[in-house]
């Protein structure tokens, strides 16, 4: 790293430390603990132990889940860190939604959006991280992102079970008068050398003023539940219909809202004629709801009309005569944004994130440069198209608030609810739903403040709004659009004597931290430059550098984030390199990963299982690390005319320990379709202040006849678990266009890959 970057990042991060010494002693003291909480966990009937663990009459353990239940599978992997250390059955663990405290908060994630490089080992990185666990502990944010569940709760819960375990244990030896040394648990019960045996169930009321002693977390090697394949909690109940999603929520009395929002982005309410709609059947009120709306919400401005049934709600706000003021973006178009962004990566320097070697020495053209290979790759912005529609059930009644909400943030969502309805957050009741997908979008929590704004003129009634899905693609916070340049040198050998990387797009950070804290905009962003700046591969001269772009489109978070574009750009280039050298791009890339045996490993591993083509198809690979966790993949593609299918993917994956395979298998195989979608079809445009894109219609997702075989390879760990949510999504782009060129000779350079 250059001296110049490591000055600004250390001016940079080192903000938070204006008040000095105040601020360097805070730092040094012990965090903030995440075992026992302010407000009680409910237990429904039972004894709480601590902040995580309840122990019920019957003996169920009742376990607090901070994170979003969305298919990633954490109603399964959470419980199962509890009940590894306290010796009970997966099967006796009920799930109870966490309260909102701190110590529910989501430190790693915050941690991970230190813009740091892997392999950077100093003390500076070590000191802003643990500074940043600590303003993590005391802002508390109970987020459900960054593929963070596991690799945050990993500790804490782990503590939590240990620690209600060795109460137990405490209670039992008390009652028996014996050593707890003679004491051991299994399958929810606590044992005795000499045969005794007691429940957990009789032991609670005891255990809550016994005395732990020393705690003890279990080693990999007395695991009996974590690296096991465990079957999914929630697929009974999604399979004979009785889960609850945000869209199933029935309180007694709702009533349904429907919104006209602007066409236009930033377009505000002029003037509205609901004479038409309340003659409509079913209509009980329309409503101009913008008024109440915090200035940084995300969907904004716009009506609604409240019927008794959703279908009488949605033909009357289309039956709305509404008059919009368009804005200053009335005229905007991608062609405009497309060359903001290419003047600005041409006149500015940008964030330097990671440097290394004398550029400017290969720059000049060393002795022993042959060849400059030059590339430029775009990305346009995406939408999230979860299935679930967007929705959200609120009540407000004598001071009261209640919501139902499939969210992702729920401390977010108390926060604006409150706002929005003019009380304390301490009146607000939110109940968290299943989420029929996520993707980011749902970190957001526009829908909320839209929904509690509407239930203010409901006379006291719940009312569930539902986006249409018109209404979801128009109106979302987007994948931001990007432009990469690359510019590499090469010797006569094919080897890489230089290469650097200038990349421009949004700031998702900038917008979300306005939205949702009201914080200013300013300072790098990690997310931008991620996958680019941050790559393992070894090249003696390098610099990677961001401009960010203001955005005049909303911009949120999608599915692996900066990773998601940048990945393609990075894997392509790389495999230009190896074509420019005359090299294989696994042999290239093995080059490149000598001093990175995990990568290699993974690689290797992939690139074996594939074996090789069928006649007529080609692999394409990339290798990427993300979210902690490593992935390769090998994309067996095939060309029929100007379509491109994909037949068959092997996704090999390093991410630590694997808590459970089973759910690890079934990420993978949801990251590459989501990706696959993007990569064959995803792309929203913008014409006249407009969205383009309306619906599945002209923004498709991958059917279920274009899917690939997905075979997925876990590479045996026992370092600390990583995220898994996400990282098999970017690698899917690249490893397809890469196929693509070897059976057409043409290199794609801009997402959707087209012919």
């Amino acid at each position: 790293m250059g001296v110049n970057s490591l000055s600004r990042r250390r001016f940079l991060l080192g903000g938070v430390a204006v008040s000095g010494a105040l601020v360097v002693g805070w730092g040094v003291l012990p965090a903030r603990q995440r075992l026992n909480s302010a407000l009680p966990l409910p237990t429904r009937g039972g004894v709480a132990l601590n902040g995580w663990v309840g122990i019920a009459p019957d003996g169920k353990v009742q376990v607090a889940i901070p994170r979003s239940e969305m298919g990633q599978g954490v109603h399964t992997a959470l419980p199962m860190l509890v009940a590894e250390e306290m010796d009970v059955p997966l099967s006796q663990v009920e799930l109870v939604q966490a309260p909102i405290d701190k110590i529910f908060g989501n430190v790693a994630m915050l941690q991970d959006g230190l813009p740091f490089h892997p392999d950077d080992t100093g003390r500076l990185k070590a000191a802003v991280t643990w500074v940043t666990g600590k303003v993590a502990r005391e802002l508390g944010l109970i987020i459900t992102g960054g593929s963070s569940s596991i690799k945050d709760a990993w500790e804490p819960m782990r503590e939590a079970g240990a620690t209600a375990r060795a109460m137990l244990v405490a209670a039992a030896a008390a009652q028996w008068k014996a050593n707890p040394i003679d004491c051991r648990t299994e399958n929810g019960h606590v044992l005795h050398a000499d045969g005794r045996s007691v429940p957990y169930g009789e032991l609670a009321l005891i255990a809550v003023d016994a005395q732990p002693g020393e705690v003890r977390l279990k080693s990999p090697a007395e695991f009996r539940l974590i690296g096991h394949a465990q079957p999914r909690r929630d697929t009974p109940s999604k399979v004979n219909g009785s889960a609850v999603f945000g869209i199933d929520v029935r309180p007694p009395g709702m009533l349904y809202a429907a919104v006209r929002m602007s066409p236009v982005i930033g377009g505000t309410v002029a003037r509205v004629n609901g004479d038409a709609a309340l003659k409509m059947p079913g209509v009980v009120k329309v409503v101009d709801y913008s008024a109440a709306l915090p200035q940084r919400t995300g969907a904004g401005a716009g009506v609604a009309v409240i019927a008794r049934s959703y279908w009488q709600a949605r033909q009357a706000a289309l039956a709305l005569e509404v008059q919009w003021n368009e804005g200053a973006l009335a005229h905007l178009s991608s062609a405009d944004i497309d060359a903001v962004l290419a003047r600005q990566l041409d006149q500015e320097d940008g964030y330097a994130y990671y440097q290394a070697g004398d550029m400017d020495a290969v720059a000049g053209r060393a002795p022993g440069v042959v060849r400059t290979v030059q590339a430029e790759y775009r990305a346009p912005y995406l939408a999230h198209a979860a299935m679930e529609p967007v929705n959200c059930t609120a009540q407000v009644s004598a001071g009261k608030v209640r919501v139902w909400a499939p969210t992702q943030s729920p401390g977010f969502a108390v926060e604006v609810a409150a706002k929005v309805a003019g009380v304390a957050a301490r009146d607000v009741e939110l109940h968290v739903t299943l989420l029929g997908g996520g993707f980011g979008r749902r970190l957001d929590v526009d829908m909320i403040a839209q929904a509690v704004a509407i239930a203010r003129q409901a006379d006291g009634q719940p009312v569930q709004l539902i986006w249409s899905r018109e209404d979801d693609t128009t109106h979302d916070v987007y994948r931001p659009a990007a432009l990469s340049r690359f510019s590499a040198t090469l010797d006569a050998a094919g080897n890489v004597l230089g290469y650097d990387n200038k990349s421009a797009g949004g700031s998702i950070a900038h917008q979300f931290l306005k939205r949702n804290l009201g914080l200013p905009a300013g300072g790098p962003d990690k997310t931008t430059a991620e996958g680019e700046f941050d790559m393992q591969y070894y090249f003696p001269n390098q610099r990677i550098r961001h401009v960010i772009v203001d955005s005049p489109v909303p911009l949120g978070y999608w599915r692996s984030v900066g990773h998601s574009h940048n990945a393609f750009f990075k894997e392509s280039f790389i495999d230009e390199l190896a074509h420019a050298a005359g090299k294989d791009g696994v042999a290239f890339r093995r080059e490149l990963l000598r001093q990175h045996p995990r990568h290699l490993a993974v690689l290797n591993a992939a690139v074996a299982h594939a074996g090789t083509p069928s006649a007529g198809r080609a692999h394409g690979v990339a290798l990427h690390q993300s979210f902690g966790t490593i992935v390769a993949q090998v994309a067996e593609v095939s060309v029929q005319g100007k379509e491109i299918r994909v037949h068959r993917v092997v996704c090999a994956v390093d991410c630590g320990l694997a808590v459970n395979p089973n759910l690890i298998a079934q990420q993978a195989e949801s990251a590459v379709v989501f990706g696959l979608s993007a990569a064959l079809s995803g792309v929203v445009t913008i014409k006249d202040g407009r969205v383009e894109q309306s619906n599945f219609h002209d923004y498709p997702v991958l059917r279920l006849d274009q899917a690939p075989e997905v075979e997925t390879i876990i590479l045996p760990s026992s370092a600390h678990p990583e995220g898994m949510g996400e990282p098999a999504t970017p690698p899917v782009a690249p490893a397809v266009a890469n196929a693509v060129f070897k059976l057409t000779g043409k290199r794609l350079r801009s997402l959707p890959l087209t012919l």
